[in-house]
């Protein structure tokens, strides 16, 4: 454990984990707008998030541990539905055999409440088009033959990381690719597949380290972590993101949710205006993390999405680069062991570097200008 209040200051390399598996995920188009465009959750970024952490100074890889797949099944469903991870596992190989070869797979029709409103619950339809439309919720998120053992492995990486935490590194990081913030436990959308800082979170509370919070700095809401924690008071789920008046998901992440009736008080949500810049995040996200340490937290990870910054093409803050150094130093404050793990983060130029930028302040490196946005 950090001293409280204690900013840490580099004694030792930052551990991360990272895996080849993510580029099994490899789908070239989404749907927005009723129209297909390029990806922008893409294989190169996690490349170039993965290239740039290994080069800079005061970093060292590490595999994920040994495990079977038996064992990361077991912490996505500590979690998550295991009815979605079996359609998840299953759902592009029934696609192809039951409608018609497709390299990613959308669906047409999904579930809305009004549709049934007043009337029985839905009930789960067997065809694999009505399938579809009930496990996912949104038109950004395909599944192609590889997606499955990519979030798997995503979620491998999760645990590597918490555990390297647990077994007394101050500070890990794993390149969680693809993202998992906006899965929720029976549902996929917003490129997540399985929540990756959920099963983390979970994975230490049941490691008996404590109360865990989840800090989630990506542009975007994590609905999918607020609604698996939504009733409990053991995680804290704390979000800075563009205002859900204007910002996708849309349905979630106001300020008056703080979090259901056994658990008044542990989601903490403080949406932002558009243009939001250093100063101004730095102000909202001192008093988040006040919040935050006045709930005895023993364990911190973070949903760590660099969109925040001018340049994303996903988002309208206008954080620097300096501004994301800033972040992970004032969260290292707390003085609590931090686990990183990646979330969003689109403009291909200088995602890696932002990621780093984000990580020096987290470690108490010194702020470095990178060469890559002496324009910004």
């Amino acid at each position: 454990m950090w001293p409280e209040g204690s900013q840490p200051t580099v004694t030792e390399a930052v551990p991360f984990v990272a895996t080849d598996a993510h580029r099994l995920h490899d789908p070239t188009i989404e749907v927005a707008w009723g129209a297909p465009i390029a990806m922008y959750e893409c294989v190169e970024r996690g490349d170039r998030i993965e290239a740039a952490v290994r080069s800079a100074p005061g970093f060292e890889q590490r595999p994920t541990a040994e495990r079977d797949d038996a064992e990361v099944d077991r912490a996505i469903d500590a979690v998550h539905d295991p009815d979605l991870r079996e359609f998840l596992a299953n759902g592009w190989s029934r696609f192809q055999r039951e409608a018609e070869p497709r390299r990613e797979v959308f669906p047409d029709v999904m579930l809305h409440p009004a549709v049934l409103h007043g009337m029985d619950a839905p009930r789960r339809p067997h065809d694999i088009a009505g399938e579809l439309g009930w496990w996912c919720w949104e038109t950004n998120t395909p599944i192609v033959e590889g997606t499955f053992d990519a979030a798997r492995a995503a979620v491998d990486v999760a645990l590597s990381t918490i555990e390297l935490v647990v077994d007394g590194h101050r500070l890990a990081y794993g390149l969680c690719r693809p993202p998992g913030h906006h899965a929720p436990r029976a549902a996929y959308g917003g490129y997540c597949y399985f929540n990756n800082a959920a099963i983390a979170a979970q994975r230490a509370v049941e490691a008996g380290v404590g109360r865990v919070a989840i800090i989630d700095v990506d542009y975007h809401h994590g609905n999918g972590s607020q609604q698996i924690f939504w009733d409990r008071d053991d995680v804290t789920y704390a979000s800075l993101h563009g205002d859900p008046r204007r910002a996708y998901p849309y349905f979630c992440g106001h300020r008056d949710e703080i979090g259901g009736s056994q658990a008044r008080g542990a989601t903490i949500n403080r949406p932002l205006p558009a243009g939001t810049d250093d100063a101004a995040y730095a102000a909202a996200l001192a008093e988040v993390l006040e919040r935050v340490d006045d709930r005895n937290i023993d364990l911190i990870v973070v949903s760590l999405g660099v969109d925040t910054t001018a340049t994303d093409p996903l988002g309208d803050f206008r954080l620097t680069p300096a501004g994301l150094h800033a972040c992970g130093r004032e969260i290292a404050r707390l003085g609590r062991p931090m686990v990183v793990l990646q979330e969003g983060g689109y403009d291909l130029e200088t995602v890696g570097d932002d990621v780093v930028s984000w990580l020096d302040g987290a470690s108490g490196a010194a702020y470095v200008f990178p060469d890559a946005h002496s324009d910004r």
